[in-house]
């Protein structure tokens, strides 16, 4: 095939799809367009956008140029027919949800999950009359089993949190689709430029934008792709598929096809619930996922030495991660993750919760705090921190026992990485 027919490739999409010279300027890179409002050329103009005729700016809410920009890009980088910015990756999940579920529907989850996720689906989502069944992935038998009637969507992490463990995508997807129900799959601990669950199953794909994509720590955002693949005209999903008085009795599924999704999640979730997304955080955003396949591959180059060095080390009792020969997901990582296991893994530290403690106060290179994805090296101990609200059954069904430390590999020289952990350990 001729070069010049072939489609862009990864790393020049991370850069240029989206984007194009301010038409007005001529700036090169994409302006924050730090505005509210946009104005009407004229009434029906107005008029024909307020009713879903006419795609174009209304209020920053709803649309602005910075997040569309923000959005074609991770919709592009995923294969996906549409995308909506929001304000975190939790906002995602709530529209997400809000768009498929009715009070008294349930959602089948993974149990391995980020614990604000079991934290959200377990409590917050009670209050819209959601539920959640917590189903292993490793035992797919027992999952599928866990699908009700009352199982409007199945929720699954690419690269689980906090253990790095891998997901079998196309088994999962495989159990939604007998059921047809829709796949959702957040894959921010992957980005796409490690695994694209749209090729393995996936119908709809989440990520906190604020972790891998933006890359620097330095802004929230949360991103919805809509895959484009699932029937929204099926009448258990009456968002998408039952007439909107609001919008004179138009039917999105009809209407918008392949990215009728991603349009309900914008104009009957973004538009009342609200968790919009700052102009200024979708180009803090916008400039992270330039570099996203630099930094994704030297993450998980790091990570794997580190990974290495540690499972060797005499206070350590195990290792979690996926890139090792031998981890449990290391088949599954060659499949779904070829270019690397990612950066985020889990490790027991020798003589349980007080040494766990211990070990994450003593490191000075890596930062403790609460995030992943970041350039630096980060570091938590879940069972007191992330996954506190949990029970003890919860914590280590999660992945997050007593002696786990989580470290989030950063794109350090991986000698000054090692020898933190090594001097940590040793206190």
């Amino acid at each position: 095939m001729p070069a010049e027919s072939l489609p862009p490739g990864f790393s020049t999409l991370a850069v240029h799809a989206g984007a194009a010279p301010d038409p007005t300027t001529g700036a090169r890179v994409t302006p924050i367009y730090q505005t509210t409002s946009f104005v009407f050329e004229n009434a029906d103009q107005a008029a024909a956008r307020f009713g879903l005729q006419e795609f174009g700016n209304i209020y920053s809410r709803i649309t602005n140029p910075t997040n569309a920009v923000l959005e074609e890009r991770i919709a592009a980088l995923e294969g996906g027919t549409a995308a909506l910015a929001v304000a975190s990756g939790h906002a995602a999940q709530l529209l997400v949800f809000h768009t498929l579920l009715q009070p008294g529907e349930t959602i089948l989850a993974a149990t391995k999950l980020y614990g604000g996720s079991i934290n959200q689906l377990s409590h917050a989502f009670k209050n819209f009359g959601w539920g959640v069944t917590f189903a292993d992935t490793d035992d797919l038998k027992a999952f599928a089993a866990a699908v009700t009637p009352q199982t409007k969507a199945i929720f699954v992490e690419s690269i689980a949190n906090p253990g790095g463990t891998i997901t079998d995508l196309e088994a999962i997807a495989n159990i939604a689709k007998t059921h047809k129900i829709p796949l959702v799959v957040d894959n921010t601990l992957a980005s796409p430029y490690l695994v694209r669950p749209f090729e393995h199953g996936a119908d709809i794909i989440v990520h906190s934008a604020t972790k891998f994509l933006g890359g620097q720590g330095n802004s929230m955002g949360g991103l919805i792709v809509d895959g484009g693949t699932f029937d929204w005209r099926d009448p258990r999903y009456p968002m998408l598929s039952a007439p909107h008085a609001e919008y004179g009795g138009l039917v999105i599924a009809e209407t918008f096809g392949n990215i009728a999704f991603a349009l309900a999640a914008r104009a009957l979730g973004l538009r009342d619930l609200g968790p919009a997304l700052s102009p200024f955080n979708a180009f803090l955003l916008l400039n992270g996922i330039e570099t996203l396949p630099l930094r994704m591959q030297r993450h998980s180059d790091n990570a794997l030495i580190v990974a290495t060095h540690l499972a060797q080390h005499h206070k350590v009792d195990w290792v979690s991660y996926a890139g090792l020969p031998g981890d449990r997901y290391y088949e599954l990582a060659r499949k779904y993750s070829p270019l690397g296991a990612g950066a985020v893994f889990t490790f027991g530290v020798h003589g349980g919760y007080d040494a766990a403690l211990k070990t994450v106060s003593s490191l000075k290179l890596f930062s403790l705090l609460a995030n992943v994805g970041d350039t630096r090296s980060l570091v938590i101990h879940p069972a007191s921190t992330t996954h506190r609200q949990l029970t003890d059954a919860q914590k280590i069904a999660a992945g997050a026992g007593p002696e786990v430390v989580r470290v989030s590999i950063g794109i350090e020289d991986v000698r000054d990485i090692i020898a933190d952990l090594d001097q940590a350990l040793a206190a």
